[in-house]
């Protein structure tokens, strides 16, 4: 029996994933709010009060974003004045330790070409 080749189709990139870290890396906001979040800072309000040169109107875009690609979830409370607070998902867990690893690469990139 003749051996067979076995042919490899083109391998494509993960769209969603990489247009997800694109969008993230692309807004200059994502790395801190997520850095607020680790440090318990989850509502809007006190995160603009907690960053220099942080807009409510860039911060809420940010977090939509954030919610819309299930990085983030938004609570809402049925209170007076109402309160809204955001929490990392699991899938965000997941997405930071990736975007994590990727600044280590970076690190380590930086490194290799200062030596």
């Amino acid at each position: 029996m003749k051996n067979q080749e076995k042919k490899i189709s083109r391998k494509s990139p993960p769209d969603k994933s990489a247009r997800m870290v694109e969008t993230i890396y692309g807004c200059k906001w994502s790395l801190t709010v997520y850095q607020l979040l680790a440090d318990g800072v989850n509502r809007p309000g006190e995160m603009v009060r907690n960053v220099d040169g942080l807009s409510t109107k860039v911060l809420n875009e940010c977090l939509r974003r954030n919610t819309q690609f299930g990085i983030l979830e938004k609570i809402s409370f049925n209170e007076i004045p109402p309160r809204v607070e955001y929490k990392v998902t699991d899938f965000g867990n997941k997405f930071i330790r990736i975007l994590d690893q990727l600044e280590q690469l970076q690190d380590e990139i930086d490194a290799q070409e200062a030596n």
